[in-house]
């Protein structure tokens, strides 16, 4: 097959944990041919939905920034490649959304693309799981700053308030009912009254880590990686400096997993990171999950092996 990776640009992935590099060498070892195409290559061009692409000679052995090195990129029709993967890294700004919707148009074109812009424009990471309510902590999405300050209170005074954009835990605060800079943070989070954000009750289980489950082609990773938190900090998150630490699922992660893993995948959305604290739902990353690395590396199960496998049977299944 030959294979579109829609990423950032590779001198700015990290090669030890990016999951969509790895995922590229696992196509690669399938014997895929692999093409890149960064943020702003993708256009109309006359008659079609074209990616100025770059030609990949992936060997594992050699750094990630010398995959292209010395090659010219080409415009190619989306619709020339047997898969496209999206898997470009927040926020979801007007620039993202105005992809999907390019993106939705080379599908019409022919275009196989994963996962499906359509799916990714409607899931919100943060406000889809307010479809999947009985599996969430008690919850708030408001814009006012007294609405704000009335569901610190509603919710036990003890909450996390969260953008609905961003990724890698920025934005995120948990605030206290007596915290001293309570009002500072409200305005803040909120841009002063001008921002929608998410209100959630603190859950004390994120010492034992925030949960990422992957899901692939509808099917459920038997092991998550606990992204724990590092001394004096709430956020989980590897960006914000957890340390993750695989672990098979509890039977109420599975639960809810198995809940979900149908229900996204009928809806065109390949890879999926659910997160979970305590077994409970607080958000389904649907734009470039993560964490494959992590997972293969302590449990032994290689989740990149499987999206290509699942990739390769739903391309011969089409």
């Amino acid at each position: 097959m030959e294979l579109l990776f829609l990423i950032d640009p590779l001198p700015a992935l990290n090669p030890k944990k990016d999951s969509s590099l790895f995922l590229m060498r696992e196509a690669a070892a399938r014997g895929h041919t692999l093409w890149v195409a960064y943020p702003g290559a993708i256009a109309w061009r006359h008659d079609r939905v074209c990616a100025e692409a770059l030609p990949l000679a992936v060997d594992p052995n050699t750094p990630h920034t010398a995959w292209a090195e010395g090659v010219t990129p080409r415009w190619r029709a989306l619709r020339e490649f047997s898969a496209v993967l999206l898997r470009f890294d927040p926020p979801f700004d007007f620039e993202y959304l105005a992809l999907t919707w390019l993106l939705e148009r080379a599908e019409q074109e022919g275009a196989r693309i994963f996962n499906a812009p359509r799916a990714v424009r409607d899931h919100s990471e943060k406000l889809s799981i307010l479809e999947f309510a009985e599996f969430i902590p008690p919850t708030r999405v408001v814009r006012r700053m007294p609405d704000v300050q009335e569901a610190i209170d509603a919710l036990g005074g003890d909450v996390i308030v969260k953008p609905l954009d961003a990724m890698g835990g920025a934005g995120i605060f948990r605030i206290r009912r007596d915290d001293p800079n309570r009002n500072a943070i409200v305005e803040t989070a909120t841009a002063q009254g001008q921002r929608t954000i998410m209100v959630q009750q603190y859950l004390p289980a994120i010492a034992d880590g925030d949960k990422r489950v992957l899901l692939i082609a509808g099917t459920v990773v038997p092991w998550a990686l606990a992204r724990i938190p590092k001394a004096g900090e709430t956020r989980g998150n590897l960006a914000a400096g957890g340390k993750g630490v695989a672990m098979p699922l509890t039977p109420e992660e599975r639960r809810v997993a198995e809940t979900l893993a149908p229900i996204l995948w009928r809806r065109g959305l390949f890879l999926v990171g659910l997160d979970l604290i305590g077994g409970k739902l607080t958000e389904i990353n649907v734009t470039s999950p993560t964490c494959f690395v992590e997972i293969a590396a302590q449990s032994g199960e290689n989740p990149a092996a499987t999206a290509i496998e699942r990739l390769e049977a739903v391309i011969a299944n089409h």
